[in-house]
């Protein structure tokens, strides 16, 4: 049982690992209770079937500077795909790849028939502007909607539907562009700047590593917290946990009904289907969106990182919006028959209904929201940052310097 100078932290997804890791590196005791069987959160990979399969398509970003800071990268031994997309659009398929990292293909962009000359001129300008600003600057500036911030550019609506709008819904999953247009250059940058991968053994390396800093018996599975009390937190099972302060890491509305009165942000949903192949249909670990919406992405993992598949089929993820189950999965078959060819040989794996995938960030959007909610009593998560892994990684990094803030001030 925990002591009552111990930090209890509410959830083992990415926050509250980073700010359990954080603690403990200050000498702070810590224990995680977490209402699963595993760590992780959302950021989870399965093994079925011979295939690793994250829980829903998620990558890393080398690019996150948080994630530079506290993770060992190189030892995700990370599988990077092509900087760049395949838009498929009225039966074709066009490139538009990064030219700084694929010389090759430096003039795809231009070629592409996805805007006008003018389009891509802008487009270059945007990239070049997040490229050259500091971070700082990039978060500043007017604020409104990402496509009133493209038609301010002088985006034609070409441009945003052949491009824009298919790349972002897969990323912040919606397709109306009403977020912020703080998160778009935020994101625009990062993806310009950094190596977007998988780790060779699945998206769950990323908390299992952070897990792995912790001493052994601080992280408790199959936990669940059901309530926050003066004196700690009380267990599902029975009993209870005293403890000095309590961090609540949990998903959003885990966490406001365990601390009443904190708000939750509407969240985005997402499904994502996993199909294996005897060969890959595409033969590239470049990613492919569908401008005509009928699913966002799609993307031959095993292009990427090989070891997602034991017995050398290809692993084909593919994620659409909202929430959808296996009766969807004929539809979302056919459409990837019309992008890579025949598919009667194909086995579907599995299927990923994620309701709660990522908070919605339309403006006004605040970078920063409260971790500290008063002394004793913090709160983490990407709701209270922006909805990515450095944004996790970033609260729980402040909800853990709150903590420490406090106690030194005791």
């Amino acid at each position: 049982m925990a002591e009552r100078g111990t930090v209890v932290v509410i959830g083992a997804g990415l926050a509250g690992l980073a700010c359990a890791v954080r603690l403990h590196r200050a000498g702070v005791p810590v224990r995680v209770l977490e209402s699963s069987d595993g760590v992780g959160g959302r950021v989870r990979t399965d093994l079925v079937d011979g295939f690793l399969l994250d829980r829903g398509f998620q990558v890393f970003n080398t690019a996150y500077p948080e994630a530079a800071r506290v993770l060992d990268i190189g030892a995700l031994d990370l599988r990077p795909f092509n900087s760049g997309l395949l838009v498929h659009r009225d039966g074709r398929r066009e490139r538009v790849m990064l030219p700084w990292r694929h010389a090759g293909q430096a003039l795809s962009g231009a070629l592409a028939r996805i805007g006008t000359p003018r389009d891509k001129i802008t487009l270059a300008a945007v990239t070049a502007r997040d490229l050259a600003l500091p971070g700082a600057l990039v978060r500043g500036g007017t604020e409104r909607t990402t496509e009133a911030e493209l038609r301010h550019w002088g985006m034609s609506s070409e441009m945003i539907e052949n491009l824009v709008r298919p790349f972002f819904s897969g990323v912040v999953l919606e397709r109306e562009l009403e977020t912020s247009s703080r998160i778009f250059h935020l994101l625009w940058r990062s993806f310009a700047r950094g190596t977007i991968g998988l780790p060779a053994g699945g998206m769950g390396r990323i908390p299992a590593q952070l897990a792995a800093r912790l001493p052994d018996g601080a992280v408790r599975l199959e936990t669940a917290v059901t309530a926050v009390t003066e004196d700690g937190v009380a267990l599902a099972g029975g009993g209870d946990v005293p403890a000095g302060a309590v961090v609540v890491a949990a998903d959003p509305l885990t966490a406001a009904r365990l601390v009443p009165g904190l708000p939750v942000p509407p969240m985005r949903s997402v499904t994502t289907f996993y199909h294996a192949a005897p060969r890959s249909p595409l033969g590239e670990a470049t990613q492919v969106v569908d401008a005509e919406g009928v699913i966002t992405d799609t993307l031959v993992i095993t292009d990427a990182a090989p070891e997602y598949s034991t017995d050398g089929r290809a692993l084909i993820s593919t994620s659409v919006l909202g929430v959808a189950s296996d009766a969807d999965e004929r539809r979302v078959r056919a459409r990837l028959g019309e992008i890579y060819g025949g598919t009667a040989s194909w086995e579907h794996v599995a299927t990923y209904p994620i309701e709660a995938a990522l908070p919605a960030m339309p403006p006004p959007m605040p970078l920063r929201r409260p971790v500290r909610l008063r002394p004793g009593r913090y709160v983490c998560g990407d709701h209270r940052d922006t909805g990515s892994i450095q944004g996790a990684l970033v609260s729980g990094r402040r909800a853990a310097d709150a903590v420490l803030s406090d106690v030194a001030g005791s």
